[in-house]
């Protein structure tokens, strides 16, 4: 039997002002996409950015659905569409963001199991490390890579 341990590594700021420019243009569409999250049940907005190679920005948010759980998250919005309308450019980072009336949240929301599994898909598919950015009003944490966030991505097929 062997022990073995991950770790992953992360860094944290203390709000956008400390992001490099590019970090912080994704950081704020992804704030900018809570304002067009559909959320009348659970009144819990997120919105996601994507960002390309070239440096395009798309936004998604949460659409939810009184026939739950027909509801699709921020980050599978964003990303879908972002492959559907550019499947031949490379996705590099993805920011999310969530507030509530009308307030981004004092602390990164993470994203669900399901959202982790299809961006670990796109970067599969674009061969390139996809930057992970999580925002909150006082802390946003970014990590270099998916596996950081999902060390066991499903690729077995």
């Amino acid at each position: 039997m062997t022990s073995k341990e991950i770790k992953i590594a992360y860094k944290e700021y203390d709000g956008l002002e400390e992001l490099e420019q590019k970090d912080r243009e994704l950081a704020q569409s992804a704030i900018d996409a809570t304002a067009q999250a559909y959320a009348p049940y659970s009144k819990f907005n997120v919105g996601a950015a994507v960002l390309f190679q070239d440096g395009e920005i798309i936004k998604g948010a949460n659409q939810e659905n009184a026939a739950y759980p027909s509801g699709l998250c921020a980050e599978r919005t964003a990303l879908f569409y972002a492959s559907a309308s550019r499947p031949d450019k490379a996705m590099t980072a993805i920011a999310i963001a969530a507030s509530q009336n009308g307030e981004l949240l004092e602390t990164p929301v993470t994203p669900c199991g399901a959202c982790r599994q299809v961006m670990a898909q796109y970067q599969l598919k674009s061969k390139l490390p996809m930057q992970v950015l999580l925002v909150g009003a006082h802390k946003i944490w970014k990590f270099e890579k998916i596996d950081d966030l999902l060390p066991f991505i499903f690729d077995s097929i």
